[in-house]
């Protein structure tokens, strides 16, 4: 308990903080403050607040920030208060500090969302029982869609973030920012790369379809089951979307082909994917899925493959940082094996569903 309070000590100084909610989050309360962990890692550490009336939650990035961590905190305050207008599962934002005087860096604080999440337990995604076996977990994914329909339909210029994102020709930048990425290892990690089957095949299909009408909106830009938050009891009703760091403004459909990526094909419903973390065989096919998304939201059901597929790319383009890693001796040999096989697995799916297009 020790080694916690000092960590506490350090990530969040009483006396100034409580200054700063006296003026800026009066709703907290006005009793004496007291703070515990709730999480923390090298992405951002999240502590309860409490000052005698409901817990509220502060976000700060770690004592040792990575790069862009501060930026991105007070990106994700912005995303978050905007949201407030809306009828968005959202944490709602009650302030934000870009003073790092204050407690050591930019912070904010929002309502504590009640409900469970998902989490990752031995490489896989585990459910709160019903919704770890059917017919309960069939219902997961449409709980969030509910959400990202919900996101997709804001006029995001209307709360304010029209300056948020650089919208103007997003689907035409993606291929050559994600191709870009993978070329970045060779530098970074003096990765000489390997031959990755369906990578060519994908980024020219890529390249010679990318829909001729894009919409733009609000992208969560991580969506998984990990970073959404339920409602307790049956049937599954997303309570919240959670780590809104990743996003931005651009084609909101890019949100739908991540989160089905892993998901069953209807033309070839007995594959399941390398990459799930959860059974697929629990949940809708990511057509069924396509199809709710947009009768909710009116978008072209013909533009999801372009999306699916410009999913796969960007994953496999990111992933295969981890193998660039392990062959520079910064992760084991083993891991980047385990990475390896997912990236490959994210080309030659995509190449498989381009020959099924075609």
């Amino acid at each position: 308990m020790s080694a916690i309070v000092h960590d506490l000590a350090g990530l969040a100084p009483i006396g100034p903080l409580t200054e700063w909610l006296d003026a800026h989050v009066p709703g907290l309360g006005d009793g004496p403050l007291t703070t515990a962990l709730l999480s923390g890692g090298t992405s951002n550490v999240v502590l309860t607040l409490n000052r005698g009336r409901a817990d509220m939650v502060l976000r700060r990035p770690p004592a040792v920030p990575p790069p862009g961590a501060e930026k991105g905190v007070l990106r994700e305050a912005r995303v978050l208060t905007a949201l407030n207008q809306t009828d968005v599962p959202h944490p709602v934002c009650h302030g934000a500090c870009p003073d790092a005087a204050v407690i050591g860096a930019p912070f904010y604080v929002m309502e504590r969302v009640r409900g469970w999440a998902p989490n990752l337990r031995n490489e896989k995604i585990a459910y709160e029982p019903p919704f770890d076996t059917s017919p309960c977990a069939y219902g997961i994914p449409f709980a969030v869609l509910d959400g990202l329909i919900a996101l997709a339909n804001v006029d995001y210029r209307a709360i304010g973030l029209e300056d948020f994102g650089k919208p103007e020709g997003f689907l035409a930048r993606q291929v050559d920012r994600w191709a870009g990425q993978l070329a970045s290892y060779k530098q970074r990690y003096g990765y000489e790369g390997r031959h990755l089957p369906g990578y060519a095949e994908t980024e020219v299909w890529l390249r010679a379809n990318v829909p001729s009408r894009e919409v733009t909106g609000i992208i969560h830009g991580d969506v998984g089951t990990p970073n959404m938050m339920f409602r307790p009891g049956y049937p599954a009703r997303l309570a919240a979307m959670i780590d809104w760091e990743l996003s931005t403004i651009g084609d909101p459909m890019l949100d739908l082909g991540w989160f089905t990526g892993s998901m069953r094909d209807e033309e070839v419903p007995d594959q399941v994917s390398e990459t799930a973390l959860s059974d697929p065989r629990l949940f809708p096919t990511r057509q069924e899925l396509a199809r709710y998304y947009c009768a909710g939201t009116g978008r072209e059901i013909a533009d999801f493959a372009y999306f699916s597929l410009l999913a796969r790319f960007k994953s496999g383009c990111l992933l295969e940082y981890k193998v660039a890693q392990a062959e520079a001796g910064h992760l084991p040999k083993d891991t980047g094996r385990f990475f390896a096989r997912i990236v490959e697995t994210c080309f030659s799916d995509a190449a498989a569903q381009i020959a099924r297009i075609k």
